[in-house]
């Protein structure tokens, strides 16, 4: 198990007002809801804060927006999301100067690379940059899936601190917890809400649900009772997580399938009243008036509202 990263990590969504503005009074309310919540850690631009949205004045206004409202109370772990190499470096830099515990880094995107470039990627930010390093291996994004014998390897050598799996690939992903069982300190987390008990089953250290942002008590129930070996109860949390997270299916077709997914997450905390607006980034809709309905309809059979 691990030291230091374990648990329920969620990725922070970033409220917006009407006009579009980052909602920093919303942000504090959520990181406030997730310490409630009782989360281990909190993931800062990731996917789920919509960071590729994001101007840079608008990540570090996030950024310090959270640290402030964290106060020190559980780990930072923060995106350092840019294309190349040397452009994460600086990311990762400007992120820990403003409290990152540690950085989440992606392969390379839009540049065309391999893995041998990929572990010359990995390995330059971690000659840069003292910090802890999670892997975060999300090929839907990237365009390319980081191979286990990679990851292990930079394990090995103390490059990465862990993986944070969204690849979808559950074969893979039980192959690198095997793979890396003897590897000390090395934190596995499963980006997927809907198996999170599976995986806990497995062997992981913990998950980064996107849905925790809307029920984290929910989440630290599951990883609770599977940390006391009650998998009965953490299978019944996570079925009841599974149908709340049925949230994301309410919009109509409408709107992309990344504006559903968050969108879902920002109507459920606007209608708990945690946040101000479902605004999502431009060029992305909002949800409507009857998708908010379905999504009260799914919150209230689960007690949020």
């Amino acid at each position: 198990m691990s030291t230091q990263f374990q648990g329920v990590i969620p990725p922070v969504i970033t409220p917006r007002h009407a006009d579009g503005r980052v909602d920093t009074a919303s942000l504090k309310n959520v990181t406030k809801h997730l310490l409630d919540g009782g989360v281990s850690g909190l993931f800062v631009l990731g996917s789920s804060g919509e960071v590729p949205y994001m101007t840079n004045e608008e990540r570090e206004l996030a950024v310090s927006t959270i640290a402030d409202a964290n106060a020190g109370a559980v780990p930072l772990i923060v995106g350092a999301n840019e294309q190349t190499t040397n452009r994460v470096i600086e990311e990762a830099r400007k992120v820990v100067d403003l409290g990152a515990d540690a950085i989440v880094v992606t392969s390379m995107y839009y540049a065309i690379g391999n893995a041998q470039e990929t572990e010359t990627h990995f390995r330059s930010i971690h000659a840069a940059v003292d910090k802890p390093i999670f892997a975060y291996d999300v090929p839907v994004r990237t365009h390319f899936k980081l191979p286990t014998d990679l990851l292990v390897r930079l394990g090995r050598d103390g490059v990465i601190a862990g993986v944070k799996d969204s690849s979808g690939d559950d074969v893979s992903f039980r192959q690198l917890i095997l793979a890396a069982k003897d590897i000390p300190n090395f934190d596995i987390f499963t980006g997927h809400e809907i198996v999170v008990d599976g995986a806990l089953l497995a062997g992981a250290q913990g998950v980064v649900p996107g849905l925790g942002n809307v029920d984290p008590a929910g989440y630290r129930r599951l990883f609770d009772a599977t940390q006391d070996g009650d998998w009965t109860a953490a299978a019944a949390e996570q079925d009841r997580l599974a149908d709340l997270f049925d949230i994301v299916y309410t919009p109509n077709g409408r709107v992309s399938g990344g504006a559903a997914g968050l969108g879902a997450f920002k109507t459920a905390l606007q209608l708990m009243g945690i946040i101000e607006s479902n605004t999502m980034s431009a060029p992305m809709l909002s949800l409507n008036a009857e998708e908010t309905s379905a999504i009260r309809t799914i919150l209230e059979r689960n007690g949020l509202v």
